[in-house]
């Protein structure tokens, strides 16, 4: 079985899924307003508190999805790891990356560490084409490649 080559990109470009996650958020708080506003007073009490604290998680999770940090994605033929753009080399973190979106020249990655330890132990990476132009093509070839079968022998990607 021939891999693909391997592979390494530094993300350190936000502007695209910052621009989104503002968007998003706007348009839901924006919705939830409309929707208070238009609703006759006699509504339950609970109900406008639950549009309140809706609002409140919106506004959350959006704060959560606007703190990217740059990582270095590798692919070295067999596996990949994470690596912390201010951390030392040695701190990579291997793993399994999936693709959640793909926009063509944006793609949401979704990283999940080896030694995984619940649901906060995932990254979500959004990578955009802009300032990778370079890598992009090699990149989602080695996003997109079959992974090796575990313990089977892979030839050397570098090798035609």
């Amino acid at each position: 079985m021939r891999g693909s080559p391997s592979c390494e990109i530094t993300v350190v470009r936000f502007g695209v899924w910052h621009g989104a996650v503002v968007f998003v958020a706007a348009a839901a708080l924006a919705s939830m307003a409309a929707w208070l506003v238009s609703s006759p007073l006699g509504q339950g009490a609970w109900v406008r508190a639950a549009v309140v604290a809706s609002s409140l998680v919106v506004i959350v999770l959006a704060a959560s999805l606007l703190r990217t940090r740059p990582v270095t994605l590798r692919w070295d033929g067999t596996s990949w790891s994470l690596a912390s753009v201010t951390a030392p080399p040695t701190a990579t973190v291997p793993g399994e990356l999936f693709v959640a979106l793909d926009l063509g020249s944006f793609l949401l990655l979704r990283f999940l560490p080896e030694a995984r330890s619940g649901p906060g132990s995932v990254r979500w990476i959004p990578v955009g084409r802009r300032g990778l132009e370079r890598e992009w093509h090699a990149f989602r070839c080695a996003v997109y490649s079959p992974r090796p079968a575990p313990g089977s022998a892979v030839a050397d990607p570098r090798l035609p």
